[in-house]
């Protein structure tokens, strides 16, 4: 017999990782619906639909539109029978795991996709995030940093918390279609620059961005036809990272705020940057397996699942925390040297094929089966 699980989710569009679940998990054991908090249709609400997966869009704009989503989520758990709840994201979070527990489902889930954001940025939802902790009869970590975070920062009990690394479908970055590929090109008219290093990151202070562009801006020192690739280019820190561009000619670098084509948007890159700012900010960094599983020899700092795997000159050039001109020397350190470009590739590749996503997906089954 089937166990009827709901998955709740906030505030995304797009999301891949989504779409693997709702296709890839054990169909003869698993009956999977969706709850959607976001303030318009999306395109995971779009995605679910063709594939005829039962998917519920309340619209949420906010704290204004808890209460509503609370009973909202409520009715359709109860009427859908569901049996365990995994919530995604703060405010799915609060909303879902608050409606699970006023039905009566005894399994519970939340994963926990931030790191240390709220501890460093906003200390009073730290309340709401051990609100949730206590509401969850399961936790899924995604990283041993963020295992850390729930245990010894907000003593979270540990029977509650396991780490399960995200899966991805390596495929989609290994053997990106051509056509999409040539397509990106035209789109962003930079087939004619070069070398061209790849940036994915929201703009938020923790990404660190702002050591990227300095370190590029010496870079285009010695080589004038580089060019800086921003994609995800929006965020809370916009303005300061609009002004270190100013220091970099128009012609040197785009900016895209949202591609759908994600996966082969790596493969206009020659090379590609991850710098957060210390070891805990991020939480997992999904980023850094795409690029490897692209083949982009990558500079990174290490933060999230990058401090269990890489390692410096095999799979990967780590660069210190906040330091622009140790990413300008890594920055030439791997153009200048094809050797070291070839090992990484290999390396970087065979390294991402450990986040497989049959294993995780496996693992997602066993979980709820418990």
């Amino acid at each position: 017999m089937k166990i009827k699980v709901t998955y709740i989710i906030s505030n995304i569009d797009k999301a891949l990782a989504f779409e693997w679940a709702a296709l890839h998990l054990d169909k003869t054991k698993i009956e999977i619906s969706f709850i959607l908090l976001n303030p318009e249709k999306s395109y995971l609400q779009e995605f679910l639909e063709k594939n005829n997966i039962p998917v519920l869009h309340i619209p949420y704009h906010g704290k204004k539109d808890l209460m509503k989503s609370i009973r909202k989520t409520r009715t359709f758990l109860k009427t859908n029978q569901t049996e365990v709840v995994h919530t995604h994201l703060f405010d799915a979070n609060v909303v879902g795991l608050t409606a699970a527990k006023l039905v009566g489902i005894k399994k519970r889930i939340h994963t926990r996709h931030h790191s240390s954001l709220h501890h460093m940025y906003f200390p009073r939802a730290v309340y709401y995030d051990k609100y949730i902790n206590r509401l969850s009869t399961n936790i899924v970590a995604i990283t041993e940093k963020v295992q850390t975070i729930l245990l010894d920062w907000e003593k979270t009990p540990a029977n509650k918390v396991e780490i399960i690394h995200h899966g991805f479908d390596l495929n989609l970055f290994q053997n990106p279609q051509e056509e999409i590929i040539t397509g990106l090109k035209e789109k962003y008219n930079i087939d004619n620059q070069s070398p061209i290093f790849g940036v994915i990151a929201r703009y938020t202070h923790w990404k660190g961005i702002q050591y990227i562009i300095p370190a590029f801006k010496k870079f285009l020192n010695s080589y004038p036809s580089a060019h800086l690739i921003l994609a995800n280019a929006q965020g809370d820190f916009e303005k300061e990272i609009k002004d270190l561009l100013k220091d970099i000619p128009k012609e040197n670098y785009t900016e895209i705020k949202f591609e759908t084509e994600i996966a082969s948007l790596y493969r206009l890159f020659d090379f590609y940057i991850h710098t957060p700012i210390d070891d805990h900010s991020e939480a997992f960094g999904q980023t850094y397996i795409e690029s490897l599983a692209s083949e982009v020899p990558s500079i990174f700092s290490l933060s999230g699942v990058a401090s269990e795997f890489i390692e410096h000159e095999k799979n990967a050039l780590v660069v210190k925390h906040q330091n622009s001109e140790d990413l300008y020397d890594k920055m030439i350190q791997l153009v200048e040297n094809k050797n070291l470009q070839e090992a990484l590739i290999m390396n970087g590749k065979k390294s991402s094929e450990s986040f497989a996503l049959a294993p995780f997906m496996e693992k997602l089954t066993n979980l709820y089966l418990r």
